[in-house]
């Protein structure tokens, strides 16, 4: 989707974005991608096709080597102001393991000079929303994969993003674990309002999440399609046996098999 056809002041819009490592590796061709306020989109493709280095792009972790990136239509001078917020979620949970489930959570508001008694509330309010309310004071190492992620979730909640970036943050996890925190983060996503980029290499996690499922082509990494997933929500586990979302899994499988096939030609 281009940044005219999301509207005039996308969330976040990437025009011309290019990527080369200093060893010369070509990680992202020219993409230009827009995100609307409120849309939950998918980055979907082969391993090594530069979806993370295009999430940390838009994170701000890194500069693209040409073209441009917009937050909410300025630079990144103004990420952080209020309406302006992101925060991300990486692949593992990386919770400090010294430190109480609390402690970890509590550590963007420490970081920003929040008082303790305020920033225990807020700590209080997002272990809530991920069902961790119980076990504030307990240590990682006690906690499950599932739970160790959640509480990452929580971490990134407590700085009340407008943003929220997710880098294949359940690939880890069973199958029971994972459907279950897909379906907790849409929950999440609908009562927050938020905006959330995802990465994932399921194609099942991507049709069941997302509003739209950017397809993202072998490296040097480039948007093959965008397919819009048009299921209502809210969705639960009838609509993954559905006629509608095995078309759509068939869809974007077909795409990614057109991007292997056109990586070996290559090659």
């Amino acid at each position: 989707m281009t940044v005219s056809e999301v509207g005039s002041r996308p969330v976040v819009a990437l025009e011309g974005v290019t990527r080369t490592y200093p060893n010369g590796t070509r990680a992202l061709d020219p993409i230009a991608l827009a995100v609307a306020d409120g849309e939950l989109v998918t980055l979907l493709g082969p391993s090594g096709c530069g979806k993370s280095t295009l999430l940390g792009l838009i994170a701000g972790l890194a500069t693209p080597s040409s073209g441009t990136i917009r937050w909410w239509g300025e630079g990144p001078e103004r990420i952080g102001v209020p309406g302006h917020r992101l925060a991300m979620v990486f692949q593992a949970a990386t919770l400090m393991p010294w430190a109480r489930v609390a402690t970890n959570v509590r550590l963007p508001l420490d970081l920003a000079g929040v008082g303790r008694e305020a920033a225990g509330r807020v700590v209080r309010d997002a272990l809530a929303l991920v069902g961790l309310s119980g076990f504030a004071a307990s240590f990682p190492r006690e906690l499950s994969g599932g739970m160790q992620m959640r509480a990452s979730i929580a971490r990134a909640l407590v700085t009340d993003p407008d943003l929220l970036l997710m880098d294949e943050p359940f690939g880890a996890l069973d199958e029971i674990n994972r459907t279950r925190l897909d379906a907790e983060l849409l929950g999440l996503w609908a009562g927050r309002r938020l905006t959330i980029v995802f990465v994932t290499h399921s194609i099942y996690e991507a049709v069941y999440l997302s509003q739209r499922v950017v397809v993202m082509s072998a490296r040097p990494g480039r948007v093959l399609a965008e397919v819009a997933i048009d299921a209502p929500y809210p969705r639960h586990d009838e609509f993954r046996v559905s006629q509608r979302f095995a078309a759509h899994a068939r869809s974007l499988q077909r795409l990614l098999a057109e991007a292997s096939d056109a990586a070996a030609a290559a090659d």
